[in-house]
């Protein structure tokens, strides 16, 4: 039996509903870059940027949610970087895919990075693994795109790639929380 405090279950629950979200805009997000990826017109440079603006509203609900604690100074680290990411991928969307591949790395990076600990903080809430797993898998992801940039035939398709499986990340977590909360009750 889990035993986790009655403000603690209230976060689970409310990140356990943002991350059903998260998935649902990452498979979504994913489907339309895919389909658009051939080049950085008008939609795929807007979801690009769209992507991390995104992220720094899921970080303000979950920054919200948590209240206290030490996650949140790290989501709202994790807003300034994605904030910097979404202008920066603006701006590297006139320079071409090469560009838009290092500034989306960069920021998988440090975004990974901030996951792993905000993960790592929470593990008292159950459900983090997935989490600290996605955190590292998107460091070594951005790592992977900053390199893809060197390479001829640079393509944004990875990027697809990469938001389902962090969406894959999410459902699992929150199927997680959902159990752990489950638990709680019996």
């Amino acid at each position: 039996m889990t035993t986790t405090t009655a403000p603690a279950a209230g976060v689970a629950q409310t990140l356990r509903r943002l991350y059903f979200v998260r998935f649902a805009f990452a498979l979504v997000w994913a489907g339309l870059l895919f389909a658009t990826a051939s080049s950085l017109g008008p939609v795929s440079v807007a979801l690009l940027v769209l992507y991390p603006l995104f992220d720094v509203v899921a970080a303000v609900l979950d920054a919200r949610s948590a209240r206290t604690g030490k996650p949140i100074a790290a989501l709202y680290v994790n807003v300034a970087i994605s904030l910097l990411a979404a202008a920066g991928l603006g701006f590297a969307a006139s320079s071409g895919i090469p560009g838009v591949l290092r500034v989306w790395g960069s920021w998988a990076i440090v975004a990974g990075l901030v996951q792993l600990v905000v993960g790592v903080t929470r593990r008292g809430l159950g459900g983090q693994w997935p989490m600290i797993l996605s955190g590292a898998i998107s460091v070594l992801a951005g790592a992977s795109f900053i390199f893809q940039a060197t390479k001829d035939g640079a393509s944004l398709t990875a990027l697809a790639g990469y938001a389902t499986l962090g969406g894959v990340f999410f459902l699992v977590s929150a199927l997680r929380l959902g159990r752990g909360r489950k638990a709680q009750e019996q």
